[in-house]
């Protein structure tokens, strides 16, 4: 059974609340679904239970692995997605490295100029200027970096959506679309904001290695990717 210590006002061990919040978006699951696999495992706790702890620690593991990241690239990726939330339409804009890292998803109920200059300048403020951004051909990419002068000099390159060098955003938008299924939607802009920022840093620190890598090489990878984030939970904790 999973051990360790406990968090004031929390009846499990900080280990187990954990690895229920870690399996909830790292896999295709539903609170039902971590809750079996806990029982299996000899801990009887309720899917509402999980759920409160979704919810109460996402951000802050978010925070953490954002902090941990190192993102080295000078190319970004951006596209956006149209998501329903509560039955309303809203844009998820997603930005990714040369080599499929997500920098950042950003939840917005439009999609013109004033949402991309928006999204932009929440890059901006993370991470360095990047050499060459590419975008589809919605006119208000080019509009909103237009706006913004620290963006003039940066090559703006537009290209047919899926166009192969704008594949990896494309791609990186499927697991959101498994996750939408499995959640039967999602309900709230705050939630599915919260839920997507661990979810996209939790895919970020997975990221999979291409299938010619030698098993041991993606072995210590993931190895490291687990003590990455065991060290984020008890920073978090």
């Amino acid at each position: 059974m999973l051990s360790g210590k406990k968090l004031p006002g929390y009846r499990f061990p900080l280990a187990v609340i954990s690895y229920a919040v870690w399996m909830y978006h790292r896999f295709t699951l539903s609170h039902r679904d971590v809750e079996e696999l806990l029982l299996e495992r000899g801990i009887v706790v309720s899917r509402e239970s999980i759920r409160t702890w979704c919810i109460n620690f996402s951000d802050l593991l978010a925070q953490g692995l954002r902090h941990r990241e190192l993102p080295r690239g000078s190319r970004w990726h951006l596209d956006e997605m149209h998501v329903d939330v509560g039955g309303v339409t809203h844009w998820l804009w997603r930005a990714a490295l040369e080599h499929g890292v997500v920098l950042d998803v950003f939840l917005q109920q439009h999609r013109d100029t004033e949402a991309a200059k928006s999204f932009s300048e929440r890059l901006l403020g993370e991470y360095d200027t990047p050499e060459v951004i590419h975008t589809d051909k919605l006119w208000s990419y080019g509009a909103s970096l237009r706006e913004l002068p620290v963006l003039h000099a940066v090559e703006h390159v537009q290209v047919v959506s899926p166009a192969r060098c704008n594949n990896l955003v494309e791609q990186s938008h499927r697991p959101t679309r498994r996750q939408e299924r499995q959640q039967r939607g999602f309900r709230s802009r705050r939630r599915t904001q919260s839920f997507l920022d661990l979810h996209v840093r939790i895919a970020n620190l997975h990221h999979a290695a291409r299938s010619t890598v030698p098993a041991p090489h993606r072995r210590s990878h993931q190895q490291a990717a687990f003590k990455t984030w065991w060290g984020t939970v008890q920073r978090v904790a």
